[in-house]
């Protein structure tokens, strides 16, 4: 029985599955240093039942624009973040392992940044709740981003 279950864990947390998301997340941001730190942040807030609807209602326009205060304003929904950060850093660095396989994205080690050079070339699914986080990520430092989510880096 336990063989089943852990077949279906698999299947649903699947690193090739996931790395679609870390290409649209990084293809997506601008400005942060350091944003490989943020790479824990992906899979539990994008896959998150209620972060991903509201990710994906996200608006960035000229007259209206979502920020993480609007996005993430329930400061109660948090209260398992940091469990789940724990629980997603093996597929997390599966699946960043897996882009940089693929070439779908590039490290710069000295600097710790990830970063897409052309996604259009790219025959992969992108995920608008990444990428609506990566725009309200875009131009915030990491430590005001982790310190704004209550959580340590991993």
């Amino acid at each position: 029985m336990s063989g089943i279950i852990d077949s279906l864990y698999q299947l649903k947390y699947n690193p090739f599955k996931f790395s679609e998301y870390f290409v649209s997340f990084y293809s997506s941001l601008n400005k942060v240093e350091n944003n490989l730190i943020l790479a824990p942040l992906v899979i539990p807030l994008c896959t998150h039942s209620i972060f991903q609807t509201k990710l994906q209602g996200a608006v960035f326009g000229d007259s209206k624009k979502s920020t993480m205060w609007s996005i993430f304003n329930d400061r109660a929904k948090f209260y398992d973040l940091q469990e789940r950060l724990e629980e997603f850093k093996h597929i997390t660095a599966q699946s960043i392992q897996h882009c940089l396989i693929n070439d779908w994205l590039i490290i710069d080690t000295e600097s710790l940044t990830l970063y897409s050079e052309d996604s259009s070339k790219k025959s992969i699914i992108s995920h608008k709740s990444a990428i609506s986080l990566a725009k309200l990520f875009s131009n915030h430092s990491v430590i005001e981003i982790f310190d704004f989510f209550g959580v340590k880096p991993q």
